[in-house]
């Protein structure tokens, strides 16, 4: 991908609801060399942007955390420590691991609306996998892989929580890098609690950190159903708490 393509400059064409932009920010001028390559990523101009309001919340939701204990959830892809604590998950990371996620064993999630809150107690990458799958990887290990809403620590100048990664699968589907970006990224908060909502319908996936409308993916059906996991990234610390995981599914 060339940093600018002949309609690298902004433009916009609506047809309903799809609404389309080019700008990279200049800001991002570091993530975008460093991103730019990856077999995932899209051309900024085809980049979709999502201008809906965060979906209702209030009624029809499951929780997927019964505030005790880790019933019906299942680490996979490494040795990270989760636990039940206060109503909460809390995950750590455990130097030398490999990124592990907390999963919702082999329930397949087709369409629907995830939320859930997250708060770093100590610094790390993180996310919600979504309509994710895994396979047998090296040794006895099992590789998580398919689409992630990224929730990232304060700790960098990038701020692409709610941005869409293909976890061992090809980088970014969906990076936060536009100027059209720029208020999902002033909209995590640091040392507070931050919403991450998923809406996955059909193909069409679309996310909102806070409230603020963030990614608008569009897959090409490879990703159709899978299960929910919560990240804590391989490092060397980490510490993240979550709560109101709730699930509501909706009818195709």
């Amino acid at each position: 991908m060339k940093r600018f393509s002949l309609l690298s400059f902004a433009f916009c064409l609506v047809a309903g609801s799809v609404v389309y932009s080019g700008e990279l920010d200049p800001r991002q001028d570091v993530w975008i060399r460093k991103y730019q390559k990856q077999e995932n990523v899209p051309k900024p101009e085809n980049q979709l942007l999502n201008t809906d309001v965060e979906p209702d919340l209030n009624d029809g939701f499951v929780s997927l955390f019964n505030g005790k204990d880790l019933t019906g959830w299942t680490p996979k892809g490494g040795t990270c420590e989760f636990s039940a604590k206060d109503g909460m998950i809390v995950g750590k990371c455990v130097p030398g691991s490999n990124s592990t996620y907390l999963s919702t064993g082999n329930a397949d999630f087709t369409d629907f609306i995830f939320s859930c809150d997250m708060k770093w107690k100590v610094d790390c990458n993180t996310g919600v996998m979504f309509r994710a799958q895994s396979k047998p990887g090296k040794g006895n290990t099992e590789t998580v892989f398919g689409p992630q809403a990224e929730m990232e620590g304060f700790s960098q100048d990038r701020h692409w929580s709610g941005g869409i990664y293909g976890q061992s699968c090809g980088g970014y589907f969906y990076p936060l890098w536009l100027k059209e970006h720029e208020a999902a990224r002033a909209a995590g908060k640091k040392d507070d609690w931050n919403r991450i909502t998923i809406s996955a319908k059909g193909n069409v996936m679309k996310t909102w950190i806070n409230g603020v409308p963030a990614a608008h993916w569009v897959d090409d059906g490879t990703y159709a159903k899978g299960f929910f996991g919560l990240q804590i990234h391989k490092g060397a610390k980490g510490e993240v708490l979550f709560r109101n995981i709730r699930v509501k599914e909706l009818k195709q």
